[in-house]
């Protein structure tokens, strides 16, 4: 199986429309928040916690440098591990600010070699910042993306070999169902990490697919 079959069998199958598949505040700093918001809870969890962000006006880069980590832990309270993750933002938003001076710079500047390097930003994290609030051509792999593999018996042996296998995609093939004016690199690797969340959110109870799942899944096989 290639990556390409499985991603033209989800956008086969998708449910909702382009627009309703995108992360929330797309090419903003609130991207940065959420993805390290987001780690071990749901959106949901995460909305409450950047609405108390927006309530403090502390929703950007030089506002959360300003807080003391106590302050911050409060406000994002509602995301869970809350002292872990305002150490890991403030500590990843010392450094933009340090490095970057501002979050525009940090977007048009950013390596994944430095970003991967502040502490408390994994592999995972690393890239939904690279690809959701700087745009760049990154495919995100998370636990649904490892759950569908699983399914065919694919194991990877690390996030950086599931990343190389999820983006070896055949564009010639992909932009006979996508408009490339639209869907550059980056926006494809995009819709494909958001096709494998709609699909594994629909069809996922646990480790158990559903039977419709199964059969969007065993079309790629035969």
């Amino acid at each position: 199986m290639r990556s390409t079959d499985l991603f033209l069998a989800l956008l086969n199958h998708k449910s909702r429309n382009f627009d309703e598949l995108k992360w929330p505040g797309e090419g903003t700093f609130e991207v940065i928040l959420g993805a390290i918001l987001v780690q071990n809870t749901n959106w949901k969890n995460v909305e409450k916690a950047l609405d108390n962000l927006k309530k403090a006006s502390k929703d950007s880069l030089q506002g959360i440098c300003e807080l003391e980590n106590s302050e911050l832990a409060t406000l994002i309270k509602p995301s869970g591990f809350y002292n872990t993750k305002a150490k890991r933002l403030k500590t990843l938003c010392l450094a933009i600010k340090n490095e970057f001076e501002s979050f525009d710079n940090f977007k048009e500047n950013v390596s994944r070699e430095w970003l991967i390097s502040v502490k408390g930003v994994g592999a995972e994290t690393c890239d939904a910042i690279l690809a959701y609030a700087c745009g760049k051509p990154y495919m995100v792999v998370d636990a649904y993306a490892l759950r569908i593999m699983a399914y065919f018996d694919y194991i990877f042996e690390s996030y950086d070999e599931a990343a190389e296998w999820f983006s070896s995609l055949d564009y010639d093939e992909i932009y006979k169902f996508l408009d490339s004016e639209k869907f550059d690199e980056s926006e494809v690797l995009k819709l494909y990490h958001a096709l494998i969340l709609e699909f594994c959110k629909e069809n996922f109870k646990g480790k158990i697919l559903s039977q419709s799942g199964q059969e969007v899944l065993d079309s790629i096989k035969n």
